[in-house]
């Protein structure tokens, strides 16, 4: 088969989805913002399998609350930075924890839930992965309180009805939760600020999530809590997959938080069958990414080459990237950096690397195979696949390696220092 290679840059590439040009803004005061990003299908039909998926930001000030609310879709929540109390709200009872970065928690579909950033001095950050119940790639926020940014959902019901559900009057119901007559009340937004007593009384409420089990049904897990799967001295990959947890396995997702070194590359591989939605949060990165080029609508003709395409692009962060499933990749960090990852079809993914020491699919190939199927001699394959010493994270510029590490920034002291 002849092979030629086609490559997409950033501007065309269906897989990129920039931070400046793909997130919309659905809140955002002095307190803090909460970001959309574009449905994954409208950016390219070859995400069509993630129509039912999406990504949203979420960052707050310190010393605010993001108010109670519930959604008809399912979120998987992470703090990338920060600290947060997270409360869920049950029938009859509600459960607080403390969140550190690394902390991940499911909220089910119609939970009703509230996000407190209690430090004096530290942003929070937060990514959620929604898959919403209703309707396929979209959702709505149902919050009860009444603000400038949206009404409260209970000002839907009639006059009469809310009268007749709260046993009172609806001049005194208008006045208690809707604040009409209060404009003040009007103009904080969902996200608003709290006093020191007001966080005082909420903290002394939160548990502190585990950070030694992974496997709990409904409290929050920590993804760094473990040894990660893969780790040198060039990056370290931490997991938690679906078999291991069972709000992951409910969901079929696997989770990922990968530190590579600034210089450093996380070798090639793809995944069986789990598709990929990376998130930068710290750092510069280029990533290639390797498919079949779509045929064209015409009839193929037998002369025509079978076409590679290479798709690359320039991530910083809270630029997302879409990683097919099957398709190889190949991440390098142009600075030290940390990228979150959600498996989508995760249960019994398996990662197949093709270079290096380790979990290399390639070198269990069998000689007399190798031989037909590369036109070097099987010694010669056998030969420059041994070559990569090391597994998983290499050194992406091995000719430095004489004029020493100067300059080199420590791994992370950012995250890491929030760790551990």
């Amino acid at each position: 088969v002849c092979v030629s290679l086609k490559v997409r840059e950033d501007e065309n590439n269906p897989f990129y989805l920039r931070s400046s040009n793909s997130f919309q803004t659905l809140f955002e005061n002095q307190n803090g913002r909460i970001r959309l990003l574009q449905r994954f299908n409208k950016r390219s039909p070859q995400l069509e399998n993630l129509r039912d998926y999406r990504i949203v930001q979420f960052q707050s000030k310190p010393n605010t609350i993001l108010l109670p609310h519930h959604a008809d879709a399912d979120f998987l929540l992470f703090v990338l930075s920060g600290r947060a109390i997270l409360t869920l709200v049950n029938n009859d009872d509600r459960d607080s924890y403390n969140l550190h970065p690394g902390d991940a928690q499911r909220i089910p579909a119609g939970t009703t839930y509230y996000l407190v950033n209690p430090h004096d001095h530290q942003n929070l950050k937060i990514i959620k992965l929604a898959i919403p119940v209703n309707k396929p790639g979209r959702y709505d926020d149902f919050f009860l309180s009444s603000t400038q940014a949206q009404q409260s959902y209970l000002q839907g019901f009639s006059h009469n009805i809310l009268e007749t559900s709260f046993h009172s009057e609806f001049e005194e119901i208008n006045r208690v939760l809707f604040g009409e007559e209060e404009e003040q009340r009007q103009q904080e937004g969902v996200i608003v600020e709290l006093s020191k007593e007001q966080i005082r009384q909420l903290s002394r409420r939160a548990k502190s999530s585990s950070r030694k089990t992974i496997s709990s049904e409904d409290e929050p897990f920590n993804l760094r809590s473990r040894n990660p799967i893969y780790s040198n001295n060039f990056g370290k990959f931490f997991e938690i997959t679906p078999e291991k947890n069972p709000q992951l396995r409910d969901l079929d997702i696997f989770l990922s938080s990968v530190d590579i070194n600034e210089g450093a590359l996380l070798l090639p591989h793809f995944n069986s069958k789990a598709i990929v939605i990376l998130v930068i949060n710290e750092g510069d990165a280029n990533i290639e990414l390797v498919g079949i080029k779509e045929q064209q609508q015409k009839q193929k003709q037998e002369e025509e080459p079978l076409e590679v395409q290479r798709y690359r692009a320039e991530l910083s962060e809270d630029d997302v990237f879409v990683i097919p499933a099957a398709y190889p990749f190949v991440v390098n960090a142009t600075s030290n950096l940390n990228f979150l990852a959600f498996g989508i079809n995760a249960e019994n993914n398996q990662r197949n690397f093709l270079a290096g020491e380790k979990d290399n699919v390639v070198r269990q190939i069998e000689r007399q195979v190798q031989e037909l199927a590369f036109p070097g001699s099987a010694q010669d394959v056998e030969r420059l696949l041994k070559k990569q010493r090391e597994s998983y994270f290499v050194d992406a510029q091995p000719q430095q390696k004489e004029e020493g590490s100067k300059g080199r920034k420590g791994p992370f002291p950012s995250i890491l220092g929030a760790l551990y």
